[in-house]
């Protein structure tokens, strides 16, 4: 791997791009350093240190919502957008025919995306500044009484979703790697030092055990998503009319379909992870409830989705194989595999085109899925472990952080090793 970064580093062209990357990832990052006015930073400390919700976000932010800067947001609203427009590919036929119709359709989709981003952005950022200011972090936020502030508040918080954005296009059109992650990916890693700092004042075994462990969960990851179940396709050999009025004999190769063990990628992480942190954030607000029996509830709701719980991370493995299913399938039906290949002429040995084959290929699926799903749910249950193991809360990186971090220098070595292959020279993966 290093003969392979000095190779890519001899040549001008890719240089350019790695440099480009790493000077827009240092522009992300001093942006993330610019704090909005009016934050009480000491309160937002407080309020981090007992808010899951809000350490969600931040990774999304890249490490940019604890500081509550300008990119506070991140590129957590695009995300949002990108989910929200997957889940409507199968329910609206016109996004589902442009889906397939290629480069195109995909161009048109990504639009759509980009601008359902901002009013998401704008409504993100009112309703995250309006939960700190209610924590006391902002001291001038209210459209009746600072009318002026609340609006900059929102409109800078939203311009720095939209720059944060035309960053991660850049990256992704003159660098290397996809843009929106190489950020997300480089706010996760620039928090590595500091919880590395505080495991070692407060327990260097700790430090020790979770190191180990991190270390074994980042080779399972990379065993696991480079999996995939490859299913033999044949096409048939047809006569095609060229030039000249002459018959040629074209197709009858072979190749095969990837059936990845883990499709859904990180996605289930966050749907499951947002779901059970919402019931216990929902009910905190009534904790000091003047009603006696509203009171009781939240505090018995509070208590019940405490990730100091059993139940909170029986719940979670459960949510995140269920999610790992949901998402799975609406990726395959998406993509509409067997009606592709009956329409380029190509079937799976043994088996007959048409709804036989969408039939073997979702049992497949559902098989492979099965693991993919359980490792997943085992992922994120790291931390429960760690904290049995060494009664440690601190983690160098949160589980969804790994599978993030994992996938960007995965794809990333995927696009360096295709440029270097084009040269000639070996790549990094084997």
């Amino acid at each position: 791997m290093l003969d392979a970064m000095r190779n890519a580093f001899r040549l001008p062209d890719l240089r350019k791009k790695i440099l480009y990357t790493l000077f827009l990832l240092t522009v992300y990052r001093l942006a993330a350093h610019i704090p909005v006015p009016g934050v009480d930073a000491n309160r937002l400390a407080m309020v981090f240190s007992s808010s899951q919700l809000l350490g969600l976000l931040d990774m999304f932010s890249g490490g940019a919502l604890a500081n509550f800067s300008v990119m506070a947001m991140g590129v957590y609203p695009y995300i949002t957008a990108s989910i929200i427009m997957q889940l409507l590919m199968p329910i609206i036929p016109q996004l589902e025919a442009l889906s397939k119709e290629g480069e195109a359709g995909r161009e048109k989709i990504n639009m759509y995306t980009n601008y359902l981003t901002i009013p998401l952005a704008v409504l993100q950022a009112f309703g995250q500044t309006a939960l700190l200011a209610q924590q006391g972090v902002m001291t001038k936020f209210s459209l009746t009484q600072y009318p002026l502030q609340t609006i900059t508040t929102i409109t800078v918080l939203t311009a720095g979703t939209a720059f944060a954005m035309w960053l991660g296009e850049l990256i992704t059109q003159e660098g290397i790697g996809n843009g929106v992650s190489i950020i997300i990916f480089g706010g996760i890693v620039a928090r590595v030092p500091q919880n590395l700092g505080k495991l070692l004042v407060q327990n260097p075994w700790a430090l020790i055990v979770i190191t180990i462990l991190t270390i074994v969960t980042i080779v399972a990851i990379v065993v696991v998503e480079q999996g995939e179940r490859r299913i033999p396709v044949q096409y048939g050999k047809r006569v095609r009319t060229i030039k000249g009025n002459r018959l040629m004999m074209v197709g009858g190769q072979s190749t095969y379909v990837p059936l990845r063990v883990n499709s859904a990628g990180m996605i289930p992480l966050i749907f499951a992870m947002s779901i059970m942190i919402f019931p216990g954030t929902v009910a905190s607000y009534f904790l000091y409830s003047k009603v006696s029996w509203i009171s009781r509830l939240a505090h018995a709701t509070v208590n019940l989705f405490s990730p100091n719980g059993a139940f909170y991370w029986i719940m979670y493995f459960l949510m995140v194989v269920g999610f790992t299913y949901f998402y799975t399938d609406v990726i395959f039906k998406e993509q509409n595999l067997p009606e592709t290949l009956q329409k380029q002429g190509g079937f799976i040995p043994g088996i007959r085109p048409g709804k036989r084959t969408e039939n073997y290929l979702n049992t497949v699926l559902s098989r492979i899925t099965f693991v993919g799903a359980v490792y997943l749910g085992i992922v994120a249950l790291l931390p429960w472990f760690v904290r049995g193991m060494v009664n440690s809360s601190v983690m160098l990186m949160s589980s969804a952080g790994l599978l993030i971090v994992v996938g960007v220098v995965l794809d990333t070595m995927r696009q360096l090793e295709a440029q270097l292959l084009m040269r000639q020279y070996e790549g990094f993966l084997r």
